[in-house]
């Protein structure tokens, strides 16, 4: 930059040093947080190309489902039980014996001797009990809990992908802001260069360091948040990628290398839901709980382990047996008739000795079903730790909110402008400005943080309470449908 008249340097320096630190002041604290994401997006869309549509969160979870090999293994899984359940429940085939009974070793004539008989049988063998229609019941019972697994990991799979796109939506972001805020740098560094060499104003050396320092720390920070917006950027192309081909990954990344620039809509949670969560009432939070599809899921194996002690029981009945044969008779030597044999007789046997093995058969299905209640027990009490603590992180994060809001944005827009007014009147220090600078900055990143957070925190919420939110209001409430489109919200006993 140069300058024909030296005389004129200090108007132009107040004036440039001015227009440059109220631009950058307005944009900076005209905003609240609510607001302070339409800002940035508007920086981050004026230098997005046009190759490609940016990626919504609604979009990245759809995707995310849709190509989740989780949910396909689960559905055949499902139909395997399915398919064992109605194979169980048949009886053994019947076995057919054919012989040749009480033949002579002395010439081995068919009709030398009348017990020679060509005998032809059947046996038909039945479970004891019913213990077929039961392990049929058993399978079912547990195929029946894979729509609630996959419930479940859906809801998941939400969580999961929201927080990525969220990460990487607040690098995004924080890389706007900060680019944005170096071309302010720029010009002012710029401006006190030709400040100190035209040797007019209070403009010192220190100052000039100062100023390249914060571009270099700057560029430093760029630096960070672009590993961490690669590094989201990939995590999250794990869950869209299908992983059938995967030589369309590096073009995968390319389509997904930028997100949407605007905060999406969190359904919030129920009112009756806030007002427990507010009151801390465990035992009613915990009664919601059990409706959670995670939940469910293990009430599905409660019920089918109950089914299991009625399968040992029946080892205490008997298993019968049906046969029938035909025996055939030749002639004798003389030509006389002899008359065929017809039998047939039931078989059964007798449990007497249970001890070792009857009653140890159903004492070890009584304790695993035991077992699996415990399961739910502590599932129920994992879930309600993790509840209170997206809560108790819920608040402080709103807390934090409301004084940015009230307190902090106003503190740092009096301390710009007081510092700007200083110096620009020859009474401050650049060193004030530049750290006011840095502080507007801070400030604004510090909001946007607080709003990702806030945004990870209601998804997080909203896993817990899946039947609870309105589904209607958007697309992104953790609506436990799944892939057949039927909301379930109890475990199924079948045959009750």
């Amino acid at each position: 930059m140069r300058f024909s008249k030296l005389g004129h340097l200090p108007t132009l320096k107040v004036a440039t040093v001015t227009i440059v630190l109220f631009n950058s002041a307005t944009l900076g604290f005209n905003v609240s947080a609510n607001e302070n994401s339409k800002i940035s997006a508007n920086v981050s869309s004026s230098k997005a190309p046009d190759n490609y549509h940016p990626l919504s969160l609604s979009q990245a979870i759809s995707i995310a489902i849709e190509v989740d090999p989780w949910l396909n293994r689960s559905e055949l899984r499902q139909k395997a039980m399915i398919d064992t359940s109605e194979a169980v429940d048949s009886l053994p085939n019947p076995i057919i014996s054919i012989g040749l009974a009480n033949l002579p070793t002395d010439g081995f004539a068919f009709d030398q001797e009348p017990m020679t008989q060509l005998k032809a049988g059947v046996m038909q063998q039945f479970p004891r009990g019913q213990s077929l229609a039961i392990q049929r019941q058993q399978l079912q019972e547990l195929a029946q809990q894979h729509p609630l697994l996959r419930q479940d990991r859906m809801a998941k799979t939400k969580v999961v992908v929201s927080s990525l796109w969220l990460e990487f939506y607040r690098a995004q972001q924080i890389v706007a802001l900060i680019e944005n805020d170096r071309v302010l740098f720029q010009q002012l560094a710029e401006i006190i260069q030709a400040t100190y060499s035209s040797a007019v104003g209070r403009v010192r050396q220190q100052d000039i360091l100062r100023a390249q320092l914060e571009l270099t720390r700057l560029d430093d920070r760029l630096n960070t948040l672009m590993s961490q917006k690669e590094q989201a950027g990939g995590q999250l192309l794990e869950w869209l990628s299908n992983g059938n081909d995967w030589q369309v990954s590096s073009s995968d990344f390319t389509r997904y290398k930028r997100v949407s620039s605007e905060l999406p809509l969190i359904t919030n949670l129920a009112p009756s839901v806030m007002s427990l969560l507010v009151a801390n009432d465990k035992q009613h939070l915990a009664q919601k709980l059990n409706t959670h599809p995670a939940i469910l899921a293990i009430e599905q194996r409660i019920y089918a382990g109950e089914t299991g002690v009625e399968l040992a029981k029946q080892s205490y009945k008997s298993q019968w047996g049906v046969n029938a044969s035909y025996a055939y008779r030749a002639d004798d030597q003389l030509g006389r008739s002899r008359a065929d044999f017809f039998s047939i007789g039931v078989s059964f046997d007798l449990p007497l000795f249970t001890q070792s093995s009857q009653d140890k058969k159903v004492s070890a299905a009584v304790r695993e079903a035991e077992a699996i209640k415990t399961d739910k027990l502590l599932a129920l009490r994992g879930l309600i730790a993790q509840l209170q603590s997206t809560w108790s992180r819920y608040q402080r994060l709103r807390k934090r909110q409301q004084i940015f809001d009230d307190s902090i944005l106003v503190q740092t827009r009096e301390q710009a402008e007081a510092s700007l007014t200083a110096y620009t009147n020859d009474d401050g220090d650049f060193s004030e400005v530049v750290r006011a600078r840095i502080d507007d900055l801070n400030v604004r990143i510090d909001v946007l943080n607080i709003q990702v957070d806030l945004l990870k925190a209601q998804v997080e919420l909203n896993y817990f309470f899946p039947a609870e939110h309105s589904m209607a209001a958007d697309p992104l409430g953790l609506n436990n449908q799944d892939n057949e489109g039927s909301i379930l919200t109890t475990a199924i006993r079948v045959g009750k």
